[in-house]
C-alpha cells in the first residue's frame, strides 16, 4: 500500500510538472520539463522516500523548485552577475532546508541537497553519450 500511494503521488508530482510545461511551444522550455521528470526520478531513487515522506515533501519541493527557476530567468533576463545569482539561489536553499526538515529528517534533507547537486552532473554524463551514440549512429549509416 505504501509503494502504491508513493507511485501515485509521483504520478502526480510528474504530471504536474509536465502539464505546466506543455502550454509552451518553446521546445527548450519543453526540455526543461523532461529533465525536471528526470530530477524528480533521480531524486525520488535517491532519497528513497515512505509514502508519508513523499506526501510531505513533493509540495514543498514544487515551491522550492519554483522559487529556483524565478530566480534563474530573473537572472537570464536582467543579466545579472552570477555572484548576486548564487547569493539569491543560496538564501532559498537555506530558507527551504528549514521548510525540508518538517518533512524529512536532517539526514536526508542533506542527502536531497547532495543528490540534487549531483544531478547535474549525472544529467550531463547522460547527454555526452547519448550525443556519443548519434555521432556513431551517422559514422555507421555513412559508411
Amino acid at each position: 500500500m505504501k509503494k502504491l500511494l508513493l507511485i501515485i503521488t509521483l504520478f502526480l508530482t510528474v504530471g504536474t510538472a509536465v502539464i505546466a510545461q506543455e502550454g509552451d511551444d518553446d521546445d527548450k522550455k519543453n526540455n526543461g520539463g523532461k529533465i525536471e521528470a528526470l530530477k524528480i526520478g533521480y531524486l525520488t531513487q535517491k532519497l528513497n522516500l515512505s509514502a508519508e515522506e513523499a506526501q510531505k515533501f513533493w509540495p514543498i519541493y514544487n515551491k522550492y523548485a519554483a522559487e529556483i527557476r524565478k530566480v534563474r530567468g530573473d537572472a537570464r533576463l536582467n543579466k545579472e552577475k552570477e555572484i548576486d545569482t548564487e547569493e539569491k539561489l543560496l538564501s532559498i536553499r537555506k530558507k527551504y532546508n528549514g521548510e525540508f526538515t518538517k518533512a524529512l529528517s536532517a539526514e536526508k534533507v542533506n542527502s536531497f541537497f547532495k543528490a540534487e547537486k549531483d544531478f547535474g552532473g549525472v544529467l550531463q554524463r547522460e547527454l555526452m553519450e547519448r550525443r556519443q551514440q548519434r555521432l556513431d549512429n551517422r559514422k555507421r549509416l555513412n559508411n
